[in-house]
């Protein structure tokens, strides 16, 4: 008499040796504390922040500019606000370049010499130390205007955006597959029109994440904006003036002799990681929204 056959509903009831359990259990226990040595360096850094720098926060030091040197008091308004407007230039610059590059990489260059050279380009910028963009936005922009400018400071950020944000679009559009490309090509949608609507459409959470890490890259980079933006102790909304930034502000503060003056670098310090925390998090959460929203 021939045995019964185990269907799929039985081996959902088939016991489970101990060496599998054991064996499952001790990956699960691996992978939890991979998860924990990846956010231990985060929580210490916020938690020292937080120790060293919140005592300092207060709403004189969000709202006053610096006061003179050995004076106890003002803040860092100037260089929050410089440090919001200089990423504005930079992202208005970095980031439909770098975009654009990677669908380029993505959809028309590959397999050409142009793409290949804008790839390993790309690649080489990337490991290209900030201090090197710095003295380049300087000999592009300073010299050429004669003068240090928030404007030579966004175009040096905007520099460093580009290569993360070209790698990371034409990786994540060469994850759509190509049957969405074909599907939009048999309805008679142009290959420009497809790439945009829908190739682009469908990467965007994955676009959204290289943008925001070339932002995160850059919006604590010092070395650049000493060559470009130089820095201010007063207000300034002009493209081409001098401009206070929140790491030109702790740089100068670190590395004085005041300790009215440490004590607020830690607070900007402090300051500068919730903004780009939340920078980062309002548009990850409006992207989403949006995204299921346009699902729905």
């Amino acid at each position: 008499m021939p045995e019964p056959v185990m269907l799929p509903a039985d081996f959902a009831d088939a016991p489970i040796s101990i060496w599998r359990r054991g064996l499952n259990s001790l990956v699960t226990l691996a992978a939890i504390g991979a998860v924990v040595l990846v956010l231990l360096p985060l929580g210490a850094v916020f938690g020292y922040l937080i120790y060293r720098g919140i005592g300092s926060i207060n709403w004189a030091f969000l709202t006053q500019i610096p006061k003179p040197p050995g004076e106890a008091g003002g803040g860092m308004a100037n260089a929050i606000g410089g440090s919001v407007y200089i990423l504005l230039i930079a992202s208005i610059f970095g980031v439909p370049l770098g975009i654009g590059a990677g669908i380029y990489l993505s959809e028309y260059g590959r397999g050409t010499r142009f793409g290949n050279l804008i790839r390993f380009t790309a690649d080489v910028l990337n490991g290209v130390p900030s201090i090197i963009v710095g003295i380049v936005a300087y000999g592009l922009v300073v010299l050429t205007q004669g003068h240090f400018s928030a404007l030579a400071g966004g175009v040096a950020l905007a520099i460093m955006m580009v290569p993360t944000i070209t790698r990371t679009t034409e990786e994540m559009l060469l994850l759509v597959p190509q049957a969405v490309r074909e599907a939009a090509y048999g309805l008679g949608v142009s290959r420009w029109r497809t790439t945009l609507s829908i190739t682009l459409r469908t990467a965007t959470s994955g676009v959204i994440t290289g943008v925001m890490l070339a932002f995160a890259r850059v919006a604590g980079e010092t070395a650049p904006l000493l060559f470009t933006a130089f820095g201010n102790q007063y207000w300034n909304w002009k493209m081409s003036q001098p401009t206070a930034a929140l790491s030109l502000q702790i740089f100068t503060y670190a590395i004085s002799p005041f300790d009215e003056w440490h004590r607020q670098a830690w607070a900007g310090a402090l300051i500068l990681i919730v903004l780009i925390v939340a920078s980062v998090g309002a548009v990850r959460l409006v992207a989403n929204r949006g995204m299921l929203k346009g699902a729905n």
